[in-house]
């Protein structure tokens, strides 16, 4: 470990054991997340091509099977859990897309641009992005963050959202989308997560900036901000028993909200209904008011 007042000197920190469980495996939730989408598709994304990052399980996953409901073939990144992965796919298959995993380290430049170039060389396109991959360490002192946790969070979490673009943008034509995943604690702070709302309000800017970027191109740049969602994210990233219990409960409608509630989001922000819309985030959170 290196000295806590030195930067992580390497361009790339690989996973921390802070929480072993993490990325975790949804297979192994009690109760199972409600992925499946809500209504039939009405091709609003066909002949589309799509990458969902984080697709093997949570938001991700019901982003990705809801595309493939639309119409589009979908390229799935996922980090390493293989069997959520791999039941993604087939509930993608299952709606008719052409589906393509990737497993490894968006945190890693070199792996996320031989990402993109994987779903260039399969099928010539790119249509849309969603960054949504992500990870979180609780603490609660910010002394107990260490350079290591602080770079990889960072990493993870926005660094990806970097790379994926660099590689994504000579193949992003007229018309094409990217939707990024902020949060609530964006807006509200979390005492417990101050790397990781750290992370999501860099998204926001990103989002924006971004926006300004390639609007001029016709690429519509937005994000949603989800509230609590009942996803692996929270119970295996080191979340207490305590916590878990009452996850969600202080929202306005007093419960979790479930990742085929956040999907539909993606969806509007991903196709021709949101086409006057950029620069903008969506809050599928249960009711809460935030700024912004």
């Amino acid at each position: 470990m290196t000295d806590d007042t030195q930067t992580v000197e390497k361009a790339h920190v690989e996973e921390i054991p802070e929480e072993p469980k993490l990325p975790g495996n949804e297979s192994e939730l009690d109760p199972k997340p409600d992925w499946e989408p809500r209504y039939p598709g009405s091709g609003r994304l066909k002949g589309k091509v799509a990458i969902v990052t984080g697709g093997d399980s949570g938001i991700g996953r019901a982003v990705a099977v809801l595309y493939a409901r639309e119409g589009a073939n979908v390229a799935i990144a996922y980090l390493e859990e293989h069997e959520d992965a791999h039941l993604t796919r087939s509930a993608c298959e299952a709606e008719g897309a052409e589906v393509l995993l990737s497993a490894g380290d968006l945190g890693d430049p070199k792996h996320a641009k031989g990402f993109v170039r994987a779903v260039i060389d399969r099928w010539g396109r790119l249509d849309v992005l969603v960054n949504n991959a992500g990870e979180q360490h609780p603490d609660e002192d910010i002394t107990d963050i260490t350079t290591e946790q602080l770079q990889r969070t960072f990493q993870t979490n926005i660094y990806s959202m970097f790379y994926l673009v660099q590689a994504a943008r000579p193949h992003l034509r007229k018309g094409a989308a990217i939707v990024n995943c902020t949060s609530v604690t964006m807006y509200q702070g979390s005492k417990e997560l101050l790397d990781y709302s750290a992370t999501k309000g860099a998204i926001t800017a990103f989002t924006r900036s971004l926006s300004e970027n390639l609007i001029g191109e016709g690429i519509r740049v937005n994000a949603v901000a989800p509230g609590p969602i009942w996803t692996p994210l929270n119970p295996c990233g080191g979340a207490s028993p305590e916590k878990l219990e009452h996850f969600g409960e202080n929202t306005p409608m007093g419960r979790p909200g479930q990742p085929n509630e956040v999907a539909p989001a993606f969806l509007f922000l991903a196709c021709e209904d949101s086409s006057y819309m950029s620069g903008q985030v969506l809050h599928p959170n249960g009711g809460t008011i935030v700024n912004g």
